[in-house]
């Protein structure tokens, strides 16, 4: 063969070379664990869409959160399940609400363990929707309107109760217009100006959520969220999105969900100067763990992969269900 012959696999002829010139690499430091906290004693029943996860009232969580810690996953998400649900949302913002309540235990646990609080209504209406909802029949049928403006208050009343209950960070997933200001004036005059928001700026109306309904028991009594959360097929939408949550105050901005989304994780790391937010959500969970049971697929080299390509997309954090099991697979 003539010279020069290029030979790209002298760089990968052994793992320790391999290693060496890796260009992203994935760690524990870089993984939200999200929790599913509801009322009740007595309660660790896993999830039957979501194998592996599982409903935790107060009294079972530590062993939870103990496992977490001790894997050096350095964040969990909170999500609650309310004992009862109203028309407005009102336990998301009690000060004994469920989140709230867990907040604190693991706070008291270890205080140096970062609590995300999810910012929205749809766990706490027993509507289903994640703002106040004007509802009417319309031939034989209940339909509703979402109230953008009339939700506001009520997001940024449960984003400062999740503050005084100690939570490090707050994670709004309403997508409502101007989510982000309101919240974060109500945090600054409640005295939480040191608390960042962690903006879900780009959330899609997507069929992978499919799961986390059933395990957040927050499906849409009527309708859907189209009127709120983004078209799957837009993503100049999604610039436009991210630039008001940036304007408005956020301090990181997520993109969710990330699997069939990495376009858009890609675009926001490239457009704007602020950690990025990757979720793996629910629906992506599901079908990797149905096809590792049947045997179809090697699931630890499959999540590994995925998340990997998260962060190579521009990732700066992962929240995803597989974190404690990837971390387990990154010390291997």
């Amino acid at each position: 063969m003539s010279f020069p012959i290029v030979r790209h696999r002298r760089l990968r002829q052994n793992a320790g070379i391999r290693s060496m010139v890796r260009e992203t690499v994935l760690q524990p430091e870089d993984l939200v664990q999200p929790i599913f906290v509801a009322f009740g004693s007595g309660i660790k029943s896993e999830i039957s869409s979501m194998p592996g996860v599982y409903h935790f009232s107060l009294d079972t969580l530590k062993e939870e959160v103990d496992e977490i810690v001790d894997l050096g996953i350095p964040a969990v998400l909170l999500f609650g399940i309310p004992e009862t649900k109203d028309s407005v949302g009102s336990s998301g913002f009690a000060e004994d609400g469920i989140v709230q309540e867990a907040t604190r235990l693991i706070k008291s646990w270890y205080p140096d363990l970062l609590v995300i609080a999810d910012t929205c209504l749809c766990e706490f209406t027993d509507h289903g929707h994640c703002g106040m909802v004007h509802t009417f029949e319309r031939d034989g049928h209940v339909c509703g309107d979402v109230l953008n403006d009339q939700s506001l208050e009520l997001l940024a009343r449960t984003a400062v109760s999740q503050a005084k209950a100690g939570a490090d960070i707050i994670a709004p997933s309403n997508m409502m217009d101007g989510f982000v200001q309101a919240i974060r004036s109500g945090l600054d005059e409640a005295g939480f100006e040191h608390v960042p928001i962690m903006s879900y700026s780009v959330k899609y109306a997507s069929a992978f959520y499919g799961p986390f309904r059933e395990a957040a028991d927050s499906a849409p009594q009527f309708g859907d969220r189209k009127t709120y959360q983004m078209d799957p097929a837009n993503v100049r939408e999604a610039l436009r999105e991210a630039e008001s949550d940036v304007l408005e105050g956020a301090d990181m901005l997520m993109v969710k969900p990330a699997m069939a989304y990495l376009d858009v994780v890609r675009l926001l790391r490239d457009q704007f100067d602020l950690p990025i937010v990757a979720y793996n959500v629910s629906g992506e969970y599901s079908m990797i763990k149905a096809a590792a049971q049947q045997g179809w697929i090697n699931e630890q080299a499959i999540v590994l992969e995925l998340l990997t390509a998260m962060k190579r997309a521009g990732a700066d954090i992962i929240i995803t269900y597989f974190s404690k099991d990837a971390v387990r697979w990154m010390s291997k």
